[in-house]
């Protein structure tokens, strides 16, 4: 039965690297399609038994939040292991990414809180990018090679495959 005593709602944080998948980030493309899978699987779960609790997924693109600086967080067990080659150029396409955001955590904040009070799901950052995800989910349906991720950027995807193969 309703009560208000009993009202929530559940946001996970995933990345547009839960709908999409950027080469060169295997590991942290699996995690966060993982946080999207678990997170559609409970809102469907959630609408069978209640309809006093929500949930939505965030799905942020490149946002400062000091994430890329994660090393802070590396055990002592394994702070002497320097980054691979592939880990380094990776750290820095995201570093430049995310300091080229336009869009603060502090602005993510007020997306996430509108779509708990419209019961929305899916929340992006920045929808755009969501162009790469259609042409995605286009290749799955039609069941064609995956779409190249740069295709909009070339010049980035050449770059990344000279730097990777020079290592």
């Amino acid at each position: 039965k309703a009560d208000p005593t009993y009202r929530g709602h559940i946001v996970n944080t995933a990345s547009m690297a839960g709908l999409l998948t950027p080469p060169n980030m295997g590991i942290y493309n699996v995690s966060k399609h993982a946080v999207v899978s678990l997170s559609e699987t409970l809102y469907q779960d959630l609408k069978l038994v209640t309809d006093q609790v929500g949930a939505s997924v965030l799905c942020p693109y490149f946002v400062p939040t000091g994430i890329s600086q994660s090393h802070r967080n590396k055990p002592a067990a394994l702070a002497d292991e320097k980054p691979t080659q592939s880990q380094l150029i990776g750290q820095a396409m995201s570093d430049k990414a995310v300091s080229s955001g336009k869009i603060s955590a502090a602005q993510v904040a007020e997306m996430v809180f509108h779509a708990m009070r419209h019961n929305q799901f899916y929340i992006y950052s920045h929808p755009k990018a969501l162009g790469n995800a259609k042409s995605r989910f286009d290749a799955i349906v039609a069941g064609t090679n995956p779409p190249d991720p740069f295709a909009e950027r070339p010049e980035i995807g050449e770059g990344l495959r000279q730097a990777l193969r020079a290592g």
